[in-house]
């Protein structure tokens, strides 16, 4: 575990300790509580652990949790099952690969999005960086290929492009999930210097970025429809989808594709005229 990682798990276990209530896990409310959620020791009795050990964890010592430990720690924070899987790896028993870095998308991957025709898309690097898409991608946010390559991140442009405000149907909740989902990707590596410095940018030019990163909430990437405030054809509900090479495990590709069902195939194929 590394520096980094010791810190956000300790931070990660103190935020779900203090969002779970007494009750929920069988314990009385009452006996002089002065800040929310459990104590410390109550999640060291309930988990099997000593209480010292656990106050530890959460001060980010240099100790080495094992699995059985942190599923014991998962099921007595109620966690789910991303949050699960995000305090595994925090704490070394999860998959963590090693990041290839990528400045641009290799030409094989750029011809398979191009191949998608009027299906916008585009790859990210790890960090989220937009490092290639095609036309259709372009036309649904024609601003993506302005961008200076030290904004052309997609935290970044969620976060502080008005564009992108006014396009995303629900802002509120689409900037939050794209957070959470980052937040779970990343949380290995904070100390990378790109990650570093994305987080401290967004967190200076974004008060919604910095609540919620404050908050810890982490959560899986999923297939769902996504709806679209486009200035030429109006609304347009579209099914995201998240994929990995696998010659370039270090990228992922975004397809938006018309939701079954809607009228969305033809107003992709009319910004393409």
């Amino acid at each position: 575990m590394t520096a980094s990682a010791r810190r956000e798990l300790a931070e990660f276990l103190g935020s779900r300790r203090r969002q779970l209530s007494p009750a929920a896990v069988g314990l009385p409310a009452g006996g002089n509580r002065r800040t929310p959620g459990l104590r410390r020791e109550e999640v060291a009795l309930l988990a099997g652990v000593s209480h010292t050990w656990y106050t530890w964890l959460e001060q980010g010592r240099d100790i080495r949790p094992s699995r059985q430990v942190m599923d014991a720690l998962a099921r007595t924070l109620r966690l789910s099952t991303a949050e699960h899987d995000y305090l595994l790896r925090l704490s070394g028993h999860g998959g963590t690969p090693a990041v290839e870095a990528f400045h641009g998308v290799p030409a094989h991957l750029q011809r398979l999005m191009d191949a998608l025709g009027s299906s916008p898309a585009y790859a990210i690097t790890s960090s989220w960086s937009i490092v290639g898409w095609n036309q259709a991608y372009e036309r649904l946010y024609p601003g993506v290929a302005e961008l200076p390559a030290v904004d052309r991140n997609l935290l970044w442009v969620v976060f502080t492009d008005p564009a992108v405000r006014t396009l995303l149907g629900d802002w509120a909740a689409d900037s939050r999930r794209f957070l959470t989902q980052f937040r779970a990707e990343v949380g290995p590596r904070l100390a990378d210097p790109e990650v570093l410095d994305l987080v401290s940018r967004l967190q200076a030019a974004s008060p919604a970025f910095r609540e919620g990163w404050a908050s810890h909430d982490v959560d899986r990437f999923s297939s769902t429809e996504r709806r679209f405030e486009h200035p030429v054809v109006g609304t347009l509900v579209l099914e995201h989808h998240q994929v990995t090479p696998a010659d370039a495990p270090g990228l992922q590709l975004v397809v938006y594709t018309a939701a079954a069902g809607t009228d969305g195939g033809a107003k992709l194929t009319r910004l393409g005229a």
